[in-house]
């Protein structure tokens, strides 16, 4: 049995860590010596990962190669800001092959099961998003882009640690209050309608194309009428979001009342079930898909909608404010911290359904192994 066992991301790694070597050193902050020992671990790295080795051990070596070469490279551009050769960038690749290696490695063939399988599903979305970070603040610090097109992450990170009851603040008025009020009274309110609807057909036939021609609206065409109607605070926000979650809940529940079979509704009336025990007992279980399919909507649209609907007119306090005030300002890094706010509240939210949906529907075929 042949001790290698060549894969195409560790030789294109090796590739591009020898064409580095021709341009030492990788910036004006490194030395040949320092960028000659970060091509050195890119390599032994790289062929270490075309050996026959265990998964695991693998794994490590792995690791230690892409995000150690990967520290150095951030390291040597201290002081040397947009100096980077393209050796620089060319071992950025290698690492980041050997990182795409790693998760790889990690994934599998997709067989693993129980406690393994569940560490996997953590570890390999987080590796994912540390290497956009990564190739983010190198590339940007490496080519000297300026900071008010692009601030680099360890900017943004700083902004955030210096802004923190700023940052409270906003989201306190935006999320806690309107994104909150305005999610649970659009979607209550679009799921009771729709067992309404569901029971009075005419109801529904005279709804949902109501509902439709609602939907096709624009939100910065609602934002203002609503800042108009309920002032400057955030209930005019919470109505947008009202606005943007009622109708998703509305039509998806209906489809999902729908989704029994009428032999299953047929053999619940043989036993002399009637309308309300039917749907309690039946047709709302087979509903909860899609009921949760509408809630993991209304989560992202009602972020969305409340933080565009502060751009309108607003205290001077909240996330949209925040981001169109200091966009005149040019404070990108404040207006990149808003966004890293809001994309790790609506990736938490995202994930509390998710995980709620799999605990409720764990009956169902998708979930299934």
């Amino acid at each position: 049995m042949s001790l290698f066992r060549p894969n195409w991301q560790a030789l294109a790694a090796l590739l591009a860590t020898l064409l580095s070597l021709t341009a030492l050193p990788y910036t004006a902050g490194m030395s040949a010596q320092f960028s000659l020992a970060v091509a050195v671990l890119l390599a032994a790295g790289a062929i270490v990962s075309m050996l026959r080795l265990a998964a695991g051990l693998e794994a490590l070596v792995l690791l230690v190669a892409s995000f150690g070469a990967a520290s150095m490279l951030i390291a040597g551009l201290a002081g040397a800001t947009g100096t980077a050769s393209a050796g620089y960038f060319a071992s950025l690749v290698a690492a980041w092959l050997l990182g795409w290696r790693l998760v790889t490695v990690l994934s599998g063939d997709g067989s693993r099961t129980g406690q393994t399988a569940g560490i996997v599903a953590i570890t390999v979305p987080a590796l994912f998003g540390i290497w956009v970070l990564i190739l983010w603040e190198c590339i940007v610090r490496g080519a000297g882009v300026p900071f008010v097109l692009l601030p680099p992450p360890s900017a943004i990170g700083l902004r955030i640690g210096n802004s923190l009851p700023i940052l409270a603040a906003d989201f306190r008025q935006t999320v806690l209050k309107a994104v909150l009020f305005g999610y649970v009274v659009g979607s209550l309110t679009g799921f009771l309608v729709a067992i309404l609807a569901d029971r009075f057909r005419f109801f529904a036939n005279g709804l949902l194309p109501v509902g439709n021609m609602v939907s096709a609206l624009p939100m910065i065409g609602i934002a203002p009428v609503m800042v108009i109607w309920f002032g400057f605070d955030w209930q005019s926000k919470a109505a947008v979001v009202i606005v943007m979650t009622f109708f998703p809940m509305l039509v998806n529940t209906l489809a999902g009342l729908a989704a029994s079979s009428d032999m299953e509704r047929d053999l619940m009336r043989t036993y002399g079930a009637g309308h309300w025990q039917v749907l309690m007992k039946l047709r709302l279980h087979a509903a909860m898909p899609f009921i949760f399919n509408a809630l993991k909507i209304n989560s992202t649209l009602a972020l969305i909608g409340a933080i565009v609907a502060e751009f309108f007119g607003t205290p001077i306090v909240g996330m949209g404010f925040r981001i169109s005030t200091e966009v005149g300002r040019m404070n990108l890094d404040m207006v990149w911290a808003e966004i890293a706010l809001a994309a790790v509240v609506g990736s938490l939210f995202y994930g509390a359904l998710a995980l709620l949906e799999r605990t409720v529907t764990f009956w169902h075929p998708s979930y299934r192994r």
